[in-house]
């Protein structure tokens, strides 16, 4: 199995290097098929934005954050995610939630 042919070519070498690295079911494949195509997709939402600008003026002359922005955003989130689904690091982190806020009681278990 190989990366598929729509990734880009740093997407398909991520994904090649995936599958040498680690054993995959093949509900996994799809999962990181979805993260590469989130990565490719990230990056050409940052390439607009650097060619396009963060915003742009409708007709009224008010600026207004251009619609990649969002999709940059959202296939960062995606990524990662699924990057975390797919369980790829080695090693746990050190805790898996972070500690609560000092004073904010109504997150804490009350014993």
């Amino acid at each position: 199995m190989s990366a598929p042919p729509h990734l880009s070519p740093s997407a398909a070498e991520w994904f090649d290097g995936v599958l040498e690295e680690f054993d995959l079911e093949p509900h996994h494949i799809r999962l990181l098929t979805l993260a590469a195509e989130a990565w490719d997709r990230g990056v050409q939402a940052r390439e607009a934005l650097k060619e396009h600008g963060m915003t742009y003026l409708d007709r009224f002359g008010a600026p207004h954050a251009r619609p990649e922005i969002a999709i940059e955003r959202d296939c960062r989130i995606a990524f990662a995610r699924l990057v975390r689904e797919l369980a790829l690091d080695v090693s746990e982190p050190a805790e898996v939630r972070p500690p609560s806020l000092p004073g904010n009681s109504s997150l804490r278990s009350e014993d």
